[in-house]
């Protein structure tokens, strides 16, 4: 198999998004709860997030024609891959404590792996990024590592 990555790109292992901070509010979590459907009183009254909750909290608002053809909007911490056909790969979340009203919740996204497999029709790169949330004052909310399979 032909090596896809070159020691360039995998030395961006390690690159790390400037942090983003975002405030959680009661209106904004009972939006997300009845837009999910959920039945829970504590996420309908907005006393504490459901989830799922912060998944698209700290994506970039971006216009429409900002967006990939797939609906989501460039990843400035991946390098340009020589693969762009993009499927999820997993998704795995610890969560320490719940998210309430009033956090003030500080994310951070580092490029944690890039590598390449053989797939059935071709080379295969995966990459995982992690997810590091914290309150302003550090204490850990939830860590999420997303894996991402490029074809």
């Amino acid at each position: 198999m032909t090596e896809l990555l070159t020691p360039e790109l995998k030395a961006c292992i390690g690159r790390e998004a400037p942090p983003r901070t975002e405030v959680v509010t009661r209106r904004d979590i009972r939006k997300y709860a009845i837009s999910t459907g959920t039945r829970i009183r504590k996420h309908l009254d907005g006393d504490e997030a459901p989830p799922l909750y912060h998944v698209a909290l700290f994506w970039d608002v971006v216009e429409l024609d900002q967006l990939t053809p797939d609906g989501v909007s460039v990843d400035t911490l991946l390098p340009k891959l020589p693969l762009d056909r993009a499927m999820a790969g997993g998704l795995e979340i610890t969560y320490h404590r719940p998210i309430v009203p009033g956090d003030v919740l500080v994310a951070r996204r580092t490029l944690t792996d890039l590598y390449e497999k053989a797939g059935r029709s071709g080379p295969l790169i995966f990459y995982e990024i992690t997810l590091d949330v914290r309150t302003e004052d550090g204490s850990p909310v939830l860590e999420e590592v997303t894996t991402r399979i490029l074809r």
